[in-house]
């Protein structure tokens, strides 16, 4: 079992988590959401490198292209399930110069994060479904002159049989879901403990179906919500779905 240490000052009681093995926008509005949600890709970056941003991106490729590049790739490569639902690519590869993977090499994990945070975001407004977890590389090409961008997007499923899941807790951690049970509360056996006096010492739990994922309450002292409607029994949750377990709140997202 490997234990992550979350802290921070805005979130109530988020002590550390544990893991176990184991509608579509009409075509008017679309160039708006397209164009807010890259802007809103590169100014959450900058925010996350503060001054490094301006220092890397001021001879090499810029932020926005990487966004761009991002949303096109998922827009072009679509396709419908079996279910009929509109899936795209959930693994993507970003190739660069040598010269520009240097320059970026400072800032690598936040900038893959947020892509993976970008792609989410652009499926959400799409109505699109990810048959997997999101996964974002940079990768190195010798063929590639600097301030060139290409991305590679692939279809990868999840391993096993559970739908691809993971809960956003308000400091960007993501928890992982799979073919397991995840347990919330205040006991240190939890895969997820809260350090919150209004979260019960066993919670509540999210459990994997052949279909989608649901969290079920404990009997908690407090109860359990789903976008502020306190649960009675099990709930499948949703895409952006907000979790609030006494005075925490998650996100789950499909991916």
């Amino acid at each position: 079992m490997v234990a992550h240490s979350l802290n921070t000052a805005s979130t109530v009681g988020i002590g550390e988590f544990r893991r176990q093995p184991g509608g579509a926008i009409p075509s008017d509005q679309a160039s708006i959401v397209w164009a807010m949600g890259v802007r809103g890709f590169e100014s959450r970056l900058e925010q996350a490198v503060e001054g490094a941003f301006s220092r890397v991106f001021k001879s090499t490729v810029k932020p926005v292209e990487f966004g761009r590049k991002l949303e096109r790739e998922m827009d072009n490569n679509r396709s419908v399930s079996v279910g009929g639902s509109t899936i795209v690519p959930n693994q993507f590869s970003f190739m660069l110069s040598a010269a520009d993977r240097e320059q970026l090499d400072p800032i690598s994990q936040t900038l893959t994060r947020e892509l993976a945070d970008a792609a989410r975001e652009h499926a959400r407004d799409e109505g699109y479904a990810f048959v997997g977890g999101v996964e974002v590389e940079l990768i190195t090409d010798e063929s590639l002159r600097q301030g060139v961008l290409r991305v590679e997007g692939a279809f990868h499923e999840s391993d096993g049989a559970s739908p691809p899941g993971s809960l956003r807790l308000s400091t960007g951690d993501r928890v992982p879901l799979g073919e397991y049970v995840v347990s919330v509360g205040r006991q240190n056996d939890c895969t997820i403990v809260l350090a919150d006096p209004n979260v019960s010492r066993h919670h509540a739990e999210i459990r994997p179906t052949s279909t989608h994922f649901e969290v079920a309450d404990l009997g908690s002292t407090n109860g359990t919500k789903v976008n502020g409607v306190k649960l009675n029994a099990p709930h499948a949750l949703c895409d952006g779905d907000e979790v609030r377990f006494g005075n925490t709140a998650v996100t789950f997202e499909a991916s």
